[in-house]
């Protein structure tokens, strides 16, 4: 078996001569072991002809073909953490071109928290990367600074809002972060990311705990949640495949719905601080059980403020939900399967032409909801201000071009029809919500004409909760006609002939 130091090492070329090209530079020279960097790449007439580190400054970007005989053992790594999303897709294609086949890219500044970059967060560039908009700017070292010294459990930690969550918060300074969810190998996954990136100097402070269990199970929730002692909570575990939750509304209903009264149940209990649900548009009007389930979520989530505000009277709590749209990239979505499909050679599937969506990269997302789980206040709602929303069909002839192949002409593009509880686009805001600028870019305050009736949110789930749970009644348990009717007759945007 070849060791790692007798294997072919790569030349690495590295975009960008600043700070984080530098210290990724050192890094590699150090270690030995992840290749020899030949180059820096750069546009500053100032750096180029220069060497650093004895590393020669090449430039401008737009000239690499000329400048280098690219090799097919040879990396690039883009290492301009501030890089605008226009510029990286004009860097991408110039170094695509040059022939470059394996090209890395460092995280966006939204997601370094100690303005140090790191070798062990490079990865490899996806079309998501090119595809999304240019992320805003966030101090999350200020951002984070609620969350010194402080115990922090994600829920749904192995998903991918959740692992991104837990990326950015490692250094943020929390005395423990705690690792939620049902799925042992996803939680594997992420406690195993999370302790290399501690071994490489990312993050060295935060205890790391790995926690198996079940939302559905009361007395575990309320067992955990006394025992770890969390100052705040950022709850994302939820079953998200419209489609799939279709066809089993009961286990939606149990899980999304149950699963987050059981841990608000004991968060407030063992006097948890801070609460942040993250919510989504198909709460809005909702079409789908899905929809429903984290409607009901949002509404529960405003009764445990109240109940909050009532049993502990301090400004210091803090529940609320945070709302957005789809992101870029997350498990389940369409840019991994599209990706997918194109591998395959196609057909690229799109349900509909005039399928619209609002789209975010789950970097920015989570930067922002962190931001937000510390400036929120309890028993608000907000709001991110996800722009424009953009046409699938364009967005899936754009991958396939990013992957090097012609719409239609290489790649086919299949319309399959509108499947159960998706519609064609999807609102942000019910016709009673609006929204106001806070002092934030990009978070919204969320307010609703209708006052919040907390007695008929408790009248549904006392309804509920026999399909959900046993309770002598067996009959109602796991009967989803019934379950789908109660629900029906409740949430008036649900299609009732397509949930009967």
């Amino acid at each position: 078996m070849t060791s790692p130091t007798n294997k072919v090492q790569p030349t690495v070329y590295i975009i960008g001569a600043g700070l984080a090209g530098t210290m990724i530079a050192h890094e590699i020279k150090r270690k030995g072991v992840f290749g020899r960097v030949a180059a820096f790449l750069d546009d500053d007439p100032q750096k180029i002809g220069t060497k650093i580190e004895d590393i020669p400054v090449l430039g401008p970007i737009q000239d690499v073909a000329s400048l280098i005989r690219v090799e097919a053992r040879d990396e690039v790594l883009i290492a301009i953490p501030s890089i605008k999303a226009e510029r990286l897709r004009e860097i991408y294609a110039i170094v695509k071109e040059a022939g470059f086949t394996t090209i890395k890219l460092l995280p966006g500044i939204s997601q370094i928290v100690d303005d140090s970059a790191h070798l062990v967060q490079a990865r490899e560039i996806n079309p998501q990367d090119l595809l999304g908009r240019t992320p805003i700017k966030i101090s999350l070292k200020s951002s984070l600074a609620y969350l010194r010294g402080k115990r922090v459990l994600i829920t749904g930690a192995g998903g991918s809002i959740g692992s991104e969550l837990a990326r950015q918060l490692l250094s943020g300074g929390a005395e423990r972060l705690y690792l939620f969810g049902h799925g042992e190998n996803s939680i594997y996954q992420i406690d195993k990311e999370l302790r290399l990136l501690q071994e490489e100097g990312v993050g060295d402070k935060a205890t790391i705990v790995p926690i198996v269990g079940e939302l559905k199970d009361r007395d575990y929730m309320r067992y955990i949640i006394g025992k770890l002692r969390c100052d705040a909570v950022f709850h994302t575990a939820a079953y998200k495949h419209v489609p799939l939750m279709e066809a089993n509304p009961v286990a939606v209903i149990e899980n999304n719905v149950f699963g987050t009264k059981n841990l608000l149940d004991a968060c407030i209990e063992n006097g948890v601080k801070r609460f942040v649900l993250i919510s989504t548009d198909k709460a809005v009007n909702p079409v789908s059980i899905y929809g429903v389930s984290k409607m009901l979520n949002e509404k529960m989530v405003l009764d445990a403020a109240a109940r909050v505000s009532e049993k502990y009277g301090s400004p210091d709590y803090a529940y609320m939900f945070v709302r957005f749209g789809n992101v870029l990239g997350s498990r389940g979505s369409i840019f991994p399967l599209f990706v997918e499909q194109v591998k395959k050679g196609g057909p690229v599937t799109v349900t509909s032409p005039d399928m619209m969506r609002f789209f975010m990269t789950i970097p920015e997302a989570c930067s922002l909801v962190l931001q937000t789980g510390g400036v929120g206040i309890n028993g608000q709602s907000y709001l991110l201000d996800m722009g424009e929303p953009v046409n699938i069909l364009e967005t899936a002839r754009q991958l396939i071009r990013y992957m090097g192949y012609e719409p239609e002409k290489d790649i086919p593009i299949e319309i399959i029809g509108v499947r159960p509880g998706e519609r064609l686009e999807e609102p942000l805001t019910s016709k009673t919500e609006y929204t106001e600028q806070t002092d934030y870019p990009k978070i919204l305050r969320l307010q609703n004409r209708e006052e919040y009736d907390s007695g008929t949110l408790g009248k549904l789930l006392t309804a509920l909760q026999p399909v959900c749970c046993p309770s002598g009644e067996p009959k109602l348990y796991r009967n989803k006609e019934y379950l789908t009717r109660i629900l029906c007759s409740t949430c008036k945007s649900l299609n009732v002939s397509a949930h009967s």
